[in-house]
C-alpha cells in the first residue's frame, strides 16, 4: 500500500527530475501533463525506455516513451549527427532516472538502479499485471515540438509512506554511481 502522501512525493520527485533532465537547456520549455491512460498518444513506432529503482519494499519503473521522428531526433542529437540517437537518448533518460534515484536516496538508504533498455510500446497494457500500487502517466513536451511521455509504476513489498521535500534545487552534472 502506498500512502497518499508517499503518492504525491513520488509524482513530485518524478516531475522535478523530468523538468531538470529530460530538456538539453535550462532555458528549454518543458511541459508536463497527467495523462489516464499510459497507453495514450502510441503509435506503432512508440517505443519505451525502462529504468528501474528497486529497494527494499518497492520496486520503482520509469518508463519513457518516444518516437524517433525528426524533431526528437534533431532536438537530442543537435550537431552530433553522427551519434546513434538511442545511445544520447538513453544517456538522457538515464540522467532523468539517476535524479529520481539521488532524491529518493534521501528516504531510503538501499537503492539500486538498471541500466535502460528499450522495448516496444506494445508492453505498456500489461503493467498493470505487476499490481502496482501507483501507475501515473505523463505527457511530456519539449520547447513546444519535441514529444515524449512518461509512465511511473510503483509496485510495493509493504505499505510505503514518506513525504518528499522538492523544494530544494540541487545543481549536478552527469555523476556515474558505481555499484
Amino acid at each position: 500500500m502506498i500512502s497518499a502522501h508517499a503518492r504525491d512525493s513520488f509524482e513530485r520527485i518524478f516531475r522535478k527530475a523530468a523538468q531538470a533532465r529530460l530538456p538539453l537547456d535550462s532555458n528549454d520549455l518543458c511541459e508536463i501533463v497527467s495523462l489516464a491512460d499510459a497507453s495514450a498518444g502510441t503509435s506503432k513506432d512508440t517505443q519505451v525506455v525502462v529504468l528501474t529503482i528497486s529497494s527494499m519494499v518497492f520496486r520503482l519503473l520509469l518508463i519513457l516513451h518516444f518516437d524517433e521522428d525528426d524533431s526528437t531526433r534533431a532536438y537530442y542529437l543537435k550537431e552530433a549527427e553522427e551519434r546513434p540517437f538511442q545511445e544520447a537518448f538513453l544517456e538522457i533518460c538515464n540522467l532523468c532516472c539517476g535524479a529520481i534515484n539521488q532524491e529518493l536516496l534521501r528516504y531510503f538508504p538501499d537503492l539500486g538502479m538498471s541500466t535502460p533498455y528499450v522495448l516496444e510500446a506494445g508492453c505498456l497494457p500489461y503493467l498493470h499485471e505487476l499490481k502496482p500500487g501507483l501507475l501515473s502517466s505523463y505527457s511530456v513536451t519539449l520547447n513546444g515540438s519535441v514529444r515524449l511521455a512518461a509512465t511511473l509504476c510503483v509496485c510495493t513489498h509493504a505499505p510505503i509512506d514518506f513525504v518528499a521535500d522538492t523544494s530544494a534545487i540541487e545543481e549536478t552534472s552527469g555523476e556515474l554511481e558505481l555499484f
